[in-house]
């Protein structure tokens, strides 16, 4: 292509960019008549449905050069701005900003809803049960480091319910006010993250003291004001806190997932790609858990995750939470979830909702490149100064 090409293309592109302007006016009018419609009917401003066939339809017309994950992320946003005009949309995250909750409830809902960030997962499920929050967005699992405790034992006694579910794929960074490893003396990060990156720092950092924290960003915020710190979190950090990244992509496990849970006061209508999740106590002899999953077997359910936690209120005895696809509207789950309430202690259905897509939001690695002023005598490493040990 001549240079004498480029002015040509570019006053199309500015010809397309105003076309792209009147359409998203005309989308926007046709969302404001929606929402008044909405509104004088009390039905709620966001109908997830719809918004997911949209995503859908709009990939499958997709001919590129666009990846189909581009076009995706360019109409969450085109609908989160549309639904604002329907009325604010607020999502309640365990904060604070930048932690991978904030980004995977922006990727989900789009960057034009109000996001109230909360300093822990009681907190979020407090915003929505008492109705300041439209939805709570926690972590339920990792694919490396399992189960989120306080997310499971919340969910025991509260009344919410799930309504949607995020996957999305997490990617470490190591980052520091240091331009080495070789002056850092101890690593912060939230326990997840500091497990999910144990070997790596095990290789490349050991006998450093490695301290939990409450959230990655709390970690970030640590190591821009100690001079011999790092931070494990998402590589966002580093330019929120003036850190430098040092090493990226450092999590043990390259397809490191983690599963998020949408929390709402409302049931989720069926979609037909749909996942049920339930708890239960079986009775305390041999043989319980082996007949509460019969019912399971019987309808043809096929359980993605079944995992247990301890009961609070009686000791040595536990919780069950399974997963399993299928909504609670279809008539075999329905017989399904009868029979099994009526062989165990403790019964509760947490939600029917929509199977969530993975969110790959991995970068191209940061290339890792061993400090030559560091010793390979592990005698001569930094003294520890935390309080944990990886």
């Amino acid at each position: 292509m001549g240079e004498d090409r480029i002015p040509e293309l570019r006053n199309e592109i500015d010809g397309i960019d105003r076309q792209i302007v009147e359409l998203l006016g005309r989308r926007a009018a046709c969302a404001l008549e929606i929402g008044s419609f909405k509104r004088s009917n009390g039905l709620p401003t966001l109908d997830a449905i719809r918004e997911r066939d949209l995503l859908d339809a709009v990939c499958k017309i997709n001919k590129g050069p666009l990846s189909d994950a581009a076009v995706r992320n360019i109409f969450t946003e085109i609908v989160s701005a549309c639904r604002s005009l329907q009325g604010p949309t607020k999502v309640a995250y365990l904060g604070p900003e930048a932690t991978f909750t904030h980004l995977a409830s922006m990727e989900h809902f789009g960057k034009s809803c109000v996001f109230r960030p909360t300093e822990s997962i009681a907190d979020v499920f407090g915003e929505v049960e008492s109705g300041q929050s439209d939805f709570g967005v926690v972590p339920v699992e990792n694919s490396s480091e399992g189960g989120v405790g306080l997310t499971l034992d919340r969910l025991v006694n509260s009344e919410l319910r799930i309504c949607g579910e995020i996957k999305r794929s997490i990617s470490h960074a190591l980052m520091s006010r240091q331009k080495t490893l070789s002056g850092i003396q101890c690593v912060y990060s939230h326990p997840q993250a500091l497990g999910q990156c144990l070997k790596w720092l095990a290789t490349n950092l050991p006998g450093r003291s490695m301290v939990q924290v409450s959230s990655t960003a709390a970690a970030a915020k640590l190591a821009s004001e100690e001079p011999n710190a790092a931070a494990v979190g998402s590589a966002m950090l580093a330019a929120i806190y003036g850190l430098e990244v040092l090493a990226g992509d450092i999590q043990d496990l390259s397809h490191n997932m983690t599963r998020f849970l949408i929390l709402g006061r409302h049931e989720s209508p069926r979609t037909g790609r749909d996942k049920t999740s339930v708890l239960f106590v079986t009775p305390h002899r041999p043989g319980a858990l082996r007949d509460a999953l019969g019912p399971f077997d019987d309808a043809g359910l096929n359980l993605s995750k079944i995992e247990s936690r301890p009961a609070k209120e009686r000791p040595w005895e536990y919780i069950f939470f399974a997963d399993f696809d299928g909504h609670l509207s279809d008539p075999h789950v329905q017989a399904a979830m009868e029979s099994l309430s009526a062989l165990v202690d403790k019964f509760k259905i947490l939600g029917s909702y929509p199977i969530g897509e993975l969110i790959d939001k991995r970068p191209s690695p940061v290339p890792f490149i061993p400090p030559t002023d560091r010793s390979e005598d592990p005698d001569e490493a930094p003294p520890q100064t935390g309080t944990l040990r990886l």
